[in-house]
């Protein structure tokens, strides 16, 4: 039985203003503090991280970023570094989600342009290196594409990410580091992979770190799944031998459905 402690983060994305995100906090927060087996992380729009600060100064429940910069500053116009983020004391970041390298479930903006979103596995790993600095937990998120999953490519996809998003890394910063997999085609859709499956690749990316980067790494490192969790699928996902959690989308906007999947961790 693994000892890793399950970890519940939910991505807000693009929704709510920093006052509607502050009462969404303040109404779960009582139900998140008393599972004191369970790490819970939210992650809204940059605005609101100062005011959700100040509200989670004292909880258990921590704070994320949507994404980061990889330069502590600069030129760089609309863009926000680790160290803005460790003012606030962020200690989660997500990185690599399918949205921003232009990879959609659902398509919701014009295809013309998708150029917009331009993350890459190069800018990943900078963006990675850039957390480990001041010490935030990057969750790198990896997945494949419908088209990806029927031509069989699922795994050779998922490590090549691995691979370009982790170079460098060294074994010892392993403990920051967070894996979500999250297969595109089920981001949004209502589509959720099976656990078996979703288990299966989990354990696979558990395998790729233990033989590229090292053994107790591998154990150690929590690997999460992202694709429309529900309460009512998460405790079939958290059953499994190689899943340690969630990142939630939708459902982290709900307090009610939020804490019942971190009830189900």
């Amino acid at each position: 039985m693994s000892t890793r402690t399950k970890l519940i983060a939910g991505n807000w994305k693009m929704n709510l203003t920093s006052a509607e995100g502050a009462a969404r906090v303040e109404s779960f927060i009582q139900h998140a503090e008393s599972k004191e087996d369970v790490d819970v992380v939210v992650c809204p729009p940059y605005l609101a991280l100062p005011k959700l600060s100040e509200i989670l100064k004292y909880s258990s429940v921590k704070l994320g970023a949507q994404d980061v910069f990889w330069l502590d500053s600069g030129a760089y116009t609309g863009n926000v570094s680790a160290r803005q983020l460790y003012e606030f004391c962020v200690d989660y970041c997500i990185v690599g989600h399918s949205e921003r390298r232009g990879r959609f479930g659902v398509m919701e903006v014009p295809e013309s342009t998708v150029g917009y979103f331009g993350e890459t596995d190069e800018t990943i790993n900078l963006k990675i290196q850039a957390l480990f600095k001041y010490g935030i937990n990057p969750i790198m998120c990896v997945g494949e594409t419908l088209a990806e999953r029927e031509a069989g490519k699922t795994d050779e996809v998922i490590c090549a990410q691995l691979a370009a998003g982790l170079k460098g890394v060294h074994p010892a910063e392993m403990h920051l580091f967070v894996a979500a997999y999250e297969p595109v085609w089920a981001i949004g859709t209502g589509k959720v992979c099976d656990a078996d499956e979703a288990n299966r690749v989990c354990g696979m990316i558990r395998t790729w770190i233990a033989e590229n980067i090292e053994v107790e790494a591998a154990n150690d490192v929590r690997i999460l799944y992202g694709g429309s969790v529900k309460p009512g699928n998460a405790a079939e996902i958290f059953g499994t031998s190689d899943i340690d959690g969630a990142l939630v989308g939708g459902a982290s906007l709900k307090p009610e459905d939020f804490s019942a999947i971190v009830s189900a961790a």
